[in-house]
């Protein structure tokens, strides 16, 4: 089965977690995780995506970027630029969303449709 792995443009941690949260909060625009952004509000998890990974039927991992660099170092590494949403199946690698595309979206409701759109692909496949 297929899952969707999800990476952050941060690294994990609770200090950059802090500095993050600071630069979201203070200057939102200069921030660097569109992804962070639509699924995290200032201080917790958007409550619509919470919503939305708790009923979903796919598998979600949610990574930043040094843990999927550390994970995935020997095989994929330094071939994806963050933040991004891949997709794993039978152990390759493929692009679901490129940054490009999620930093393009506006709101969280618009991932949730990017997911559901495309996720029907992989479930008729």
């Amino acid at each position: 089965m297929s899952k969707l792995i999800f990476i952050y443009n941060a690294n994990s941690g609770k200090v950059n977690a802090l500095l993050d949260t600071v630069h979201k909060v203070s200057s939102p625009k200069t921030y660097q995780c569109s992804l962070c952004t639509l699924t995290f509000d200032a201080f917790s998890e958007n409550k619509q995506w919470k919503k939305f990974r708790s009923e979903s039927t796919f598998e979600m991992v949610f990574l930043h970027k040094n843990e999927f660099q550390k994970k995935y170092a020997s095989k994929f590494g330094a071939k994806y630029t963050f933040p991004v949403v891949l997709i794993e199946n039978f152990e390759n690698l493929e692009v679901f969303a490129t940054p490009e595309e999620l930093n393009n979206i506006a709101e969280v409701k618009e991932l949730i449709q990017l997911i559901q759109e495309r996720g029907k692909t992989l479930k008729n496949s």
